[in-house]
């Protein structure tokens, strides 16, 4: 069905004018320049001295380059420090996902088991419905998580959506593959590390992109539940950077002297922790990318 689908639309599509099909790439070539032009400029701040900063608020490219930015930010054992705790709740975070969401999809997607439909829907619930945030602070300082780096783990532990997605993916394998290895003697454990498993990495690469990207980018629950700043992830030390630069130490940044004597300033320090905190996940994306669309359409689409 799909298939069809995306046929008839590239036949539409082929059918077009040359004129009509130019303009709609260059329309999309626009948008996309338009969405890549903050980036740029931030990623062009980040090299340049303070001096062509004040002259050229846009820029495309680098002005009177420099990397001091980046040597400051490198030597800042607050940012290090920030950075491998991020590391570590989205490493950790994600494989304690992956399991907890590939063994709960498989369990949910044996129609056969007793409370199947109550179990679907105690998933689904929590999609649509949510207690809010006191009632969220006071369970996990009755579970004693407050100020725990598992406290940015543990509460998005299984994502409902994520669920459904791979229980609908281990719903379109068909039984038979199971039930072969099952007349072979093996368990369920086995026929779902042998058999399940390495025919979805596509849904679970897309997954595993999804609970990556939101350990990376999340700094709610450190916000709120962690009092500590030493042990806040690289996104609250950026946001605190950005809002209020007292979060570092700006030691040899007098923004009352003369600019063109000044080679750092806060919007170097700010350009470069943006595009520091960005270039890992840009870095893992291509290579989960060609699973992207393949894992999220046979998960979303039965038969």
């Amino acid at each position: 069905m799909v298939a069809k689908s995306a046929e008839k639309r590239n036949r539409s599509l082929d059918n077009n004018p040359f004129w009509a099909n130019a303009l709609i790439y260059l329309v999309l070539t626009a948008l996309s320049l338009i969405t890549l032009l903050p980036m740029v400029n931030v990623l062009a701040f980040s090299f340049s001295e303070a001096r062509a900063i004040y002259d050229n608020p846009l820029m495309l490219f680098p002005h009177d380059f420099t990397t001091a930015a980046y040597t400051y930010i490198f030597s800042t054992p607050a940012l290090l420090k920030a950075f491998g705790i991020t590391v570590y709740v989205t490493v950790t975070g994600t494989l304690l996902n992956l399991l907890f969401t590939v063994t709960g999809a498989y369990g949910l997607s044996k129609t056969n088991i007793p409370g199947h439909r109550f179990l679907l829907w105690w998933t689904i619930v929590p999609m649509l419905f949510g207690a809010g945030l006191i009632p969220f602070y006071l369970l996990l300082k009755e579970l004693h998580l407050i100020n725990s780096l598992w406290a940015m783990i543990l509460p998005g532990l299984v994502a409902p959506f994520n669920l459904i997605l791979m229980r609908n993916f281990f719903w379109s394998i068909p039984d038979e593959l199971e039930e072969c290895v099952k007349i072979d003697g093996a368990t369920e454990w086995t026929a779902l590390t042998r058999i399940i498993l390495p025919l979805s990495k596509p849904a679970i690469a897309t997954i595993a992109l999804f609970y990556a990207v939101g350990h990376w980018n999340d700094y709610f629950n450190g916000l709120f539940f962690l009092t500590d700043n030493g042990k806040w992830p690289l996104q609250v030390l950026l946001r605190s950077i950005i809002i209020d630069m007292s979060a570092l130490n700006m030691r040899g940044t007098n923004l009352g002297q003369d600019v063109t004597k000044v080679i750092l300033t806060p919007e170097n320090i700010k350009s470069a922790t943006i595009v520091f905190s960005i270039v890992p996940i840009l870095v893992v994306y291509p290579f989960l990318q060609r699973y992207f669309v393949k894992g999220i359409m046979m998960g979303a689409v039965k038969g």
